[in-house]
């Protein structure tokens, strides 16, 4: 069975999860007041409503409350977001998902009951500030505490190299987990399998050491 989200505002953040949950093959109800934004996403998802958030009876018709997920993303109106997180929990909604503007409105929405809060440009503008001081960062993304995976280019220094040569590990405490190479990935890769130029690296590492080997 299809997981059920339901995504509610369709600014730039509520539009590109809307579209990228339903290109991944999930169900997506998809609400917001301004037609002309319903009218861009309703291509892509499940259903599209216009429709007041405030209003339980069109969150009601809609399917909103069945859903399995809801991504709130009505951010900028803090009121507005705050008084449909209370609505959402009222009817038990399990997993809310609410973008938030501030620390003090994050703050509030976390002690409603909303399962998870994102601060969209704040991420975005550290993951920019990142991959300027991570040489050759294209991507990361949070493990645990202190930890990332890391996709990053192979630096020059470690090239022509065996991951043994290299010894990563204990060296910098640097994990490679899988070597992209063209169109050919090895997952898991041997002690014996050497670090080509142009290579990508997936790589579970602190930020600390992955500096180390890429600066």
């Amino acid at each position: 069975m299809k997981k059920v989200f339901g995504v509610i505002g369709l600014g730039r953040f509520g539009f590109h999860v809307a579209k990228t949950l339903a290109e991944g093959g999930a169900e997506v109800i998809a609400i917001d007041k301004d037609e002309r934004k319903v009218k861009r996403v309703a291509e892509f998802v499940t259903r599209a409503f216009v429709a007041d958030a405030l209003s339980e009876e069109a969150l009601e018709e809609a399917g909103i409350f069945n859903a399995d997920t809801v991504i709130l993303s009505i951010g900028e109106n803090v009121e507005a977001s705050i008084l449909v997180a209370v609505l959402l929990i009222t009817r038990n909604v399990k997993d809310i998902i609410a973008k938030a503007v501030n620390p003090l409105h994050g703050e509030v929405l976390r002690r409603l009951g909303v399962t998870r809060v994102v601060f969209p440009e704040k991420e975005m503008a550290i993951r920019v500030a990142k991959s300027l001081l991570i040489t050759g960062m294209i991507e990361e993304v949070p493990f645990a505490s202190g930890f990332s995976l890391y996709e990053i280019e192979a630096p020059d220094r470690i090239t022509g190299k065996t991951l043994r040569e290299l010894d990563l590990r204990n060296r910098y405490g640097v994990n490679v987990l899988a070597i992209k190479r063209g169109g050919k990935v090895i997952a898991n890769p041997s002690a014996d399998d050497v670090v080509e130029k142009g290579d990508v690296l997936l790589v579970l590492a602190s930020e600390k050491s992955i500096q180390m080997i890429t600066g």
